[in-house]
């Protein structure tokens, strides 16, 4: 099949959940055969050069890059706040030069299938249509509204209110693109189910992010037990939010009863403000790492108190696959088809997580049992062939 990916992001590095989504279905894509095209914005964020990009991704998929900057701008917002009924959020990848370059590549190639990487490749939709009779495919990564919706919840003062208008702006967004794709894929069930609700009606398949099991591999021999560790990208507000939460509410109690204990944070693009309020005693910030994995590895239980957010959280995912026993909230495991007490430990208050760490580190039997489960449990229900293939077979099914 002759396949089209289209990000609103470069998807190298796989540093974040959109990021790792986007690249393991291309890699899934090109390992079983398939002829890959993707159209990325370059965003300044995520800027980066075609040469960046390895030989072996490169080898992988053609891919496109398209100068769209992105940016974000306070007096920018203030204004789609005032004189616009569009999300900011979905605004700024809204651009002239991406429609010029999708039309130039539709020109130039024919495809079976296009796949919106996210909601925001959703205005392009009309462009697509005009240009190619390919398949349209909307990937839903997320409930977008939602990850705002929950974010507004726990914010206070003008932050909430704007928080607030700026939910119900991307549900209205997001319900105004709803069957004007071919087919749906959600991420997680839960998303199919809600999107259902809000007034889908075309066929849908529920694709999970795959993990490529060739370069997550579990290994214990620089472990250090006990210790407790976070990785995630720390300029995204649920992570900042859960964290605070967890240092203000947790740390403390878990401190004074193992006075040894180290809580390693890993993360790129921390601001000030939070540097300042995790500088404690016991908490060891690294910043970004070179390499995630390694790290992952070389630590024991895997903290994730998440509040908010929306879609799968790959880092847990990922987690999971390298052994680790993880306790986070319900929220955190959304999506995910996990069993408490059997591969993670759900906690979803300040006692919960207090006493499910303080239960790992004394029975080190059951940290070790919940890990090796977890370990299973994604090889069994994650395997990225296997995920592309069952939406390479759904395609071809909704082709003829």
């Amino acid at each position: 099949m002759r396949i089209l990916q289209l990000m609103n992001k470069v998807p190298w590095p796989p540093k974040d959940g959109g990021a790792i989504a986007c690249l393991n279905m291309t890699k899934g894509f090109s390992m079983l055969g398939h002829d890959v095209t993707v159209l990325c914005m370059n965003t300044l964020k995520h800027h980066i050069s075609i040469k960046d990009l390895p030989s072996t991704i490169r080898n992988e998929a053609d891919f496109r890059l398209v100068e769209v900057p992105a940016s974000i701008h306070w007096f920018e917002a203030v204004l789609n706040l005032l004189f616009s009924r569009l999300p900011y959020n979905a605004e700024r990848f809204v651009s002239d030069e991406y429609s010029v370059e999708l039309i130039k590549l539709l020109a130039e190639k024919n495809f079976d299938v296009i796949q919106l990487e996210g909601l925001y490749l959703c205005p392009y939709i009309p462009v697509i249509r005009k240009h190619s009779k390919a398949l349209i495919a909307y990937r839903a990564h997320n409930i977008e509204y939602e990850i705002w919706e929950r974010t507004a919840t726990l914010s206070k003062g003008f932050r909430s209110h704007y928080l607030r208008n700026l939910s119900k702006r991307i549900k209205r967004f997001e319900i105004s693109y709803l069957n004007s794709y071919d087919i749906l894929i959600p991420i997680t069930d839960r998303d199919g189910k809600i999107l259902d609700s809000l007034g889908n009606t075309k066929p849908h398949h529920t694709s999970q992010t795959g993990i490529d099991f060739a370069s997550l591999v579990p290994t214990a021999k620089k472990l250090e037990f006990p210790s407790l560790f976070h990785i995630g990208a720390l300029d995204w507000a649920p992570n900042q939010e859960g964290l605070i939460w967890f240092f203000d509410q947790c740390w403390t109690k878990i401190h004074n009863e193992n006075p040894d204990l180290k809580f390693y944070l890993a993360g790129r693009n921390a601001p000030e403000w939070f540097e300042r309020h995790i500088k404690l005693e016991g908490v060891e910030y690294l910043g970004e790492i070179n390499d995630a994995y390694d790290f992952i590895n070389s630590k024991a239980i895997m903290v994730v108190p998440l509040f908010s957010g929306s879609g799968m959280r790959i880092k847990i995912i990922e987690g999971m696959a390298l052994g680790k026993t993880i306790v986070t909230t319900d929220i955190g495991t959304e999506g995910i088809p996990t069993e408490n007490g059997n591969n993670i430990l759900i906690a979803n208050d300040a006692d919960q997580f207090t006493e499910a760490i303080s239960l790992l580190i004394k029975d080190r039997q059951l940290f070790e049992q919940i890990g090796k489960n977890a370990i299973g449990f994604i090889q069994e229900k994650f395997d990225n062939l296997s995920q592309a293939g069952a939406l390479v077979d759904f395609y071809k099914k909704q082709i003829k």
